[in-house]
């Protein structure tokens, strides 16, 4: 499936949302994966500016057919952040009527941060296969930043949200938050993706815009504790 497989990285402020400073310190990205042959696409996190990701998928000839939800706060899926309305998957909905995919833990957080409908929502469980054309994702559960945060596998990719970065982890003293899951889903949910296989963030907070999870394993300091104990000693909070 390599060979049809679209998979393109888009960061907020530099790739769209140019005039918004909001999305330029934020530094989230979002992610476009399609099946070139029959041009299908999903969006992970549309946030700040849609029409301009609708646009940037359209001019790859592309039809959007989905969203793909890593967890609930603002700056990924829409919504107040901090006094600021932020675009999001609702504004996305009123331009095509698509399913927003997410967690089953994490329905009842975005309903109430983006205003979204039940019937809005496409649940998941962790281990379920999406299916992008012919390109298959697999949802990963990792609670621990939020109750319901999740990360896609797909093709030797793992777009990771906030649950994991090239450096750090994602926060667990925000609602819903929880070092101790967090910790489990680091060492034991992600165990299974392998060494080889490429992070993408949900955050440009490195040098980098990708790296092997080899690499991220052996250099972020989030691996270096050898227990609960130890990490949640240092993590926390």
């Amino acid at each position: 499936m390599e060979d049809r497989l679209y998979f393109r990285q888009l960061l907020s402020g530099r790739d769209f949302a140019t005039g918004d400073p909001i999305a330029r310190d934020m530094v989230n990205f979002s992610y476009l994966i399609g099946d070139r042959k029959t041009g299908e696409c999903m969006v992970v996190d549309p946030a700040y500016d849609v029409p301009s990701i609708l646009d940037l998928v359209e001019a790859d000839g592309l039809e959007l057919t989905g969203v793909l939800a890593t967890h609930f706060h603002p700056d990924h899926v829409g919504g107040d952040l901090f006094g600021h309305g932020i675009q999001g998957v609702r504004e996305l909905l009123e331009l095509r009527g698509v399913k927003v995919h997410c967690q089953r833990n994490e329905e009842p957080w975005i309903l109430e941060v983006t205003g979204l409908s039940k019937t809005d929502l496409a649940l998941h469980d962790s281990g379920d296969e999406i299916r992008i054309g012919e390109i298959p994702l697999r949802c990963i559960h990792t609670p621990g930043h939020t109750p319901g945060s999740q990360c896609f596998l797909v093709e030797n990719r793992l777009v990771a949200g906030d649950t994991l970065f090239l450096e750090g982890c994602g926060r667990t003293d925000l609602p819903g938050g929880d070092p101790k899951e967090l910790y489990f889903s680091l060492t034991q949910r992600l165990a299974k993706v392998p060494d080889e296989a490429v992070l993408f963030p949900g955050h440009l907070y490195s040098a980098e815009p990708k790296a092997t999870m080899g690499e991220t394993r052996r250099l972020n300091y989030v691996f270096k504790p050898g227990s609960p104990e130890e990490w949640l000693a240092l993590f926390g909070r």
